[in-house]
Order: structure tokens, then sequence, then C-alpha cells
């Protein structure tokens, strides 16, 4: 096994182990955040946080896994090399590195993207006083979307109703515009796909409470959150979800060049989202200049992972999670969003050491 694959994990309890040791020896101040809740196998649940350097940098680099959960895989492996690796040493002095792990730690132990209230976090962030983000296109197809069967009259219903409605939206308005409606979002349908919730879930007010603690003195923040499911297997992409044109935006091509991506201008594998993370930040961390990209791991295809998070939604509404049919679920979506093999394990660790290389130089040269 190589020294990239033993910073990778089989499950939540592993590498929060991992983390947290890793984090020990590299001299790091820790604190863990509690879940009420607990996981799988009855293990208790939290988000961690490590934190290498000044705790008044003026600067702070942070690390997010998990914000899909079961795609912590990929973020918890990438963290533990950097704690391991002796890159982090190559900061300035006015840096720190923050490291969150696990934010949405409910959905690591369940093998789920989404949070213990069926949200995804990263449609989570939107100003829940102001009216809510409309997806009038999905509400056609909630009940189809996640049917109440994966077998029976009720599933071939489903099946029939969707690929009516598929073939229509896609010869009106092609491939990209049927995935977008479905994925950018939608605040009604609980049980539904990409549910953006009625509220703050705990995994988002718990980020911002670490945010506050730990990062609320930085002139300059920036972020990058670990991610996997779209694009070519195992390129990792840098998704820029700030405004076009802005200088956050400016900020992330100047660090990390040409690569970076824009939904907003069709130049990434994800589409435009209602609800991300860069406009929570920024209202989390008023005294700072945010800089956040998204490092996207592609890993099988749109519609290999559109089966996976439907039959896994199925599971979670209308079956039991731990029940006959839970090992076969479980193990399709994390294969969707963590291929475990050498090479793209291999890949997720040159990449990510890049980036946070790209990310200290360029921070570092920054000015508030």
């Amino acid at each position: 096994m190589t020294a990239e694959n033993v910073c990778f994990s089989a499950d939540y309890a592993e590498a929060r182990e991992k983390f947290l040791g890793a984090a020990r020896i590299a001299g790091a101040l820790t604190k863990s955040y509690a879940n009420p809740l607990k996981g799988p196998k009855g293990e208790s649940l939290s988000t961690d946080v490590a934190y290498v350097g000044d705790r008044k940098a003026p600067k702070v680099l942070a690390l997010f896994s998990a914000t899909h959960g079961v795609e912590g895989f990929c973020g918890s492996g990438a963290q533990v090399d950097l704690l391991t690796s002796g890159l982090l040493e190559s900061r300035p002095k006015d840096m720190a590195i923050l490291m969150i792990h696990a934010i949405n730690c409910h959905g690591f132990a369940w093998i789920r993207r989404t949070t213990e209230e069926n949200v995804d976090l990263n449609r989570n962030w939107v100003d829940f006083s102001m009216p809510l983000p409309r997806n009038d296109r999905y509400d056609e197809i909630a009940d189809a979307i996640v049917p109440s069967a994966l077998s029976g009259a009720a599933y071939e219903a489903a099946e029939a109703k969707l690929k009516d409605w598929r073939a229509d939206w896609r010869a009106k308005n092609g491939d990209v515009a049927f995935a977008s409606c479905v994925s950018e979002g939608q605040y009604k349908h609980d049980k539904g796909l990409f549910f953006g919730g009625t509220g703050p879930t705990w995994a988002r007010r718990t980020l911002e409470t670490i945010l506050t603690e730990w990062a609320g003195h930085a002139a300059q923040f920036a972020a990058i959150d670990y991610h996997t499911g779209l694009g070519p297997f195992g390129y990792g992409e840098l998704i820029c979800d700030h405004e076009p044109e802005s200088p956050a935006t400016n900020r992330a091509k100047a660090w990390w060049g040409d690569s970076v991506t824009e939904p907003r201008k069709g130049t990434s594998s994800s589409n435009v989202k209602a609800g991300t993370a860069p406009a929570g930040l920024e209202r989390a961390l008023p005294k700072s200049q945010v800089t956040y990209i998204a490092l996207e791991y592609g890993t099988y295809s749109r519609e290999r992972g559109r089966k996976a998070l439907r039959e896994d939604a199925w599971l979670h509404s209308y079956g039991d999670p731990l029940g006959a049919e839970a090992p076969r679920l479980k193990a399709q979506i994390r294969r969707q969003f963590y291929p475990d093999t050498d090479d793209w394990r291999e890949a997720v660790i040159w990449r990510s050491r890049q980036v946070v290389r790209q990310a200290i130089a360029g921070l570092g040269q920054a000015n508030a």
C-alpha cells in the first residue's frame, strides 16, 4: 500500500481517528463539535477542527471535508495527507491552516450525500428570512424523482413519467438544461433530491460557529472545499461559485490560474445552484475578504450518480437504512462518490497538494 493510500479510510470512524491522530502529530490545536445523533453502529458523531499556526494570524486557509457526507472519504484522506506530508510548513508566519473534518458528519457516517435533515448542505446557505428560490420544473416531477418504491406499479409509473418528461425537456432545452433543473436546488420536497431545507441545518450552524471562533479575526480567509462526483474520472476541477468578474473570482483566477471554471459562465461541469457556500461564508465572516473554491474530483457518469442518489433517498424516506437492501444501496453510493481505486486516490493526493500549494502562495501575497 502506498503512502497516499494510508491516508484514506474505510468508514467515518476510521477517518476521524486518522484525522485526529495526524493533527496531534502535527502539533495542531483541536476541538470537537458533537452531533446529537449517532452513526449506523451507534457510534458518536462530531465535526472536528485542527488548527495549525498562530491563533491571531491575519490570514487563514481553511480546508473542508464532507460538505456532502459520502464525499468525505476523499476530503478526509486529503486532509490527513496534508497534515503528514510537511507541505503546510511552507506557509508564511502570518498564515494559519484551519482544517474542518466531516462538516456533515452524519452524512459521512451513514454514507449519504445529505445531512440528517435530508438537506444538501451546498443548497442550505440561502437567507431563510427572504423568500426561498423556486424550482417549478422540479415540482413537475418531484414524485418521480424519488418514487415511493423501487419496484412494482409505483416504480413503473414513476419511470414512465420521468422518461416522458425528460424526453420532452431535452428536446426543447438539451441535456445540460435537464441536469440543471434537477440539481440546482429545491426547497419544497423534503424527501427529494437537492433539497435546500427550510432553515439552517445542524451542519451549517456548526460551521458558522467554527468560522466565528477560529477565523472571525482574519482579514484574509480562503477555503478549499473537497467534493467528488462531477467531471472526468480522477480530475480535480476547481469550481468558482463567486459572481463572475467579482474581486473574489479574480483572486481565485490569479491564485489557481486558467484551470478555474465558473458555473455562471457555463465553463464548469457544475451548473448554477442556489444556496452555495460563498455567500454563507461571507455572511459568517463579515470582517474577512473571502475567497472560496470547490475542488471537485470526477468519478462516474451523471446518470449513474442520479440513480445512486435516488435509491439512497428512497432508502431513508421509505425503506430501512439498516435493512436487507441497505448494503447494496450503500455500496452503490459509496462507489459513485469514492471510487476507492489506487489510481483515483493517487490523483486526489497529487491535485490536492498542488491546489493547496497554490493557495498558500496566493494567499501569502494577498493584501486585505
